[in-house]
């Protein structure tokens, strides 16, 4: 008689295929493939899962048969379908494992743990785990893994990926409630790149240099307002010039002259849409989200009505409203009057809190270190000497020692303290330290300007406020290589209104310096961690003096 054979039920077999994965995962790598390490490690992992195979396998069978020779069908189904789903999960995480090399996570209590670590905020959550864990690690988010990338040295395929492989569209798309259909995160990639095409024309140096003569126009109109000595909120009253100076070079003079008050209400109601809750779940129905609609309705009916209007008179201006009317797609099709809306508002969003709250934090930090107010002053006169009192593009383009002094406040305080991208495809890292990490599909990458701009072996005394550090001869930004300052991101998706905003705020502090004698009366302000765009908390009190800056 030849050997017994027992039946073999399904399940079983099904069992046996799921328990020995080191076979096929060997016969997977050829010899050109696997390295001496790569086969050193599987050899362990074969005679590890080999003889948990086999024992389980023999374990298994005799139970199944037991029980199937009692006919207890259910308590066998359940065994091998528990069984089953045990050994998936083994042989996936065993698999996983050992040919990836992941980041290390952030510890935390199961399910809710790393979403009550990052609500306390972010900030405070790296400045805990990057000690301890390096440049690169994970944080599990209810069903998102996080990985964060902090410092240059990590953060080069951040900024210089394709949107094929690490997008921005599902990370953002929250915003499109509040841009409108059609326009930014609502389109695909390629029609993306056109209208920020449109945002390039928009922003050339010839555009450029019209703008800046509304907001000298706009910051003489405005301080003229004021009287010979007072106290002011600096805050207030440069969010309130930035918005107006927006509306002038990008909404259109028909907005500035006529709309403002309705517009500026409106763009409101739009911002105080934008809350934290908006970011998971955009469309709720709740009061801020319904005005926010509202608003967004009746800006473009606003808008629409400017648009023909310009269009059956045939004015041109000089605004990016009007760089958008003419603005066309490759094909030939122009913009839609709601395109032009949604495409207004991005760009107001843009600009408006980062501008304002950079122009609060430069001028505090001026008034607190007379040490860098004088160097300043002592700019404006030498500008003075040269061109007397005119101030346009070229004038504010010579401003170097306020320009650095803008840089740093934004070093110190960029208003967007993450950006995101959605990772599409696996890539690696290496650390500085010379550890490789693989970031697999699915996971959100994220930087922290607000924490790697203050990276200690970048920045000599990093929590300090030393403009010089951007001199000739230091240039701290540039001695670690690209992406060391990102407080305007950088690479692929860089912030198109960097020059804008520099010399907006150029121009704004230009007019204060000369005419007045400024002092911060109330302590130096706090960061407004609550805000959606991390800006300055409270008020800040100014006392100020009208003057007229001598050049002698």
């Amino acid at each position: 008689m030849g050997p017994i054979k027992y039946p073999t039920h399904p399940l079983i077999h099904h069992i046996s295929r799921a328990l020995s994965p080191a076979h096929s995962l060997l016969l997977s790598l050829s010899s050109a493939e696997a390295t001496k390490k790569q086969m050193h490690h599987l050899s362990c992992f074969i005679t590890v899962t080999d003889l948990s195979y086999f024992y389980l396998k023999s374990i298994i069978f005799r139970a199944g048969m037991d029980l199937l020779k009692e006919k207890k069908f259910l308590n066998a189904g359940l065994l091998f379908l528990g069984t089953i789903i045990i050994a998936k999960l083994l042989s996936a995480f065993l698999i996983c494992r050992s040919r990836k090399r992941l980041p290390p996570t952030v510890k935390a209590w199961p399910v809710l743990g790393g979403l009550v670590r990052f609500m306390k905020g972010p900030i405070v959550m790296l400045r805990e785990e990057y000690p301890k864990l390096g440049s690169v690690f994970t944080l599990n988010l209810l069903n998102k893994n996080i990985t964060f990338f902090i410092g240059p040295e990590v953060s080069s395929h951040f900024f210089k990926a394709p949107e094929s492989d690490l997008s921005q569209q599902e990370v953002y798309q929250f915003n499109v409630p509040t841009f409108g259909p059609g326009v930014v995160f609502d389109v695909d990639y390629s029609v993306r790149q056109e209208q920020f095409r449109f945002f390039t024309e928009s922003l050339r140096v010839t555009k450029l240099k019209s703008y800046v003569d509304h907001m000298v126009v706009e910051a003489e109109d405005y301080f003229s307002k004021w009287g010979d000595s007072g106290e002011v909120d600096l805050k207030y009253e440069l969010e309130h010039l930035i918005i107006l100076t927006a509306s002038r070079c990008l909404l259109g003079r028909e907005v500035r002259d006529k709309l403002f008050d309705d517009v500026s209400s409106l763009f409101h109601d739009l911002d105080n849409g934008m809350l934290p809750i908006s970011v998971i779940f955009p469309y709720l129905p709740i009061p801020a989200h319904r005005r926010r609609d509202q608003a967004r309705k009746k800006l473009a009916e606003i808008f629409s009505n400017i648009i023909s209007s310009r269009r059956c008179v045939g004015n041109s201006e000089n605004d990016m409203l009007q760089c958008f009317i003419d603005s066309k797609y490759k094909d030939g099709r122009p913009t839609t009057d709601s395109e032009i809306t949604g495409l207004l508002i991005a760009a107001l969003f843009a600009g408006q809190h980062t501008s304002s709250i950079t122009s609060t934090w430069t001028g505090a930090y001026l008034l607190r270190h007379s040490e860098f107010l004088s160097g300043v002053l002592e700019e404006q006169k030498s500008l003075m000497k040269q061109h007397g009192n005119r101030v346009d593009h070229d004038v504010l383009s010579e401003m170097d020692v306020l320009h650095r002094c803008i840089k740093e406040a934004l070093r110190l305080h960029p208003p967007l303290i993450l950006l995101l991208r959605s990772s599409h495809s696996d890539f690696t890292v290496k650390t500085r330290e010379g550890k490789e990490y693989d970031i697999p599909k699915g996971h959100i990458v994220a930087a922290s300007p607000a924490f790697a701009n203050r990276l200690s072996h970048i920045y000599r005394d990093p929590d300090r406020y030393d403009p010089d550090r951007f001199a000739a001869g230091r240039e701290e930004d540039k001695m670690a290589g690209p992406f060391s300052y990102i407080s305007f991101g950088g690479g692929r998706h860089g912030c198109l209104g960097e020059p804008f905003a520099y010399l907006q705020i150029k121009a704004i502090w230009s007019h204060l310096l000369r005419n007045f004698e400024l002092e911060l009366i109330s302590p130096f302000p706090e960061i407004d961690w609550n805000a959606m765009v991390v800006g300055v908390k409270g008020k800040v009190m100014v006392r100020y003096k009208r003057r007229q800056l001598s050049v002698g």
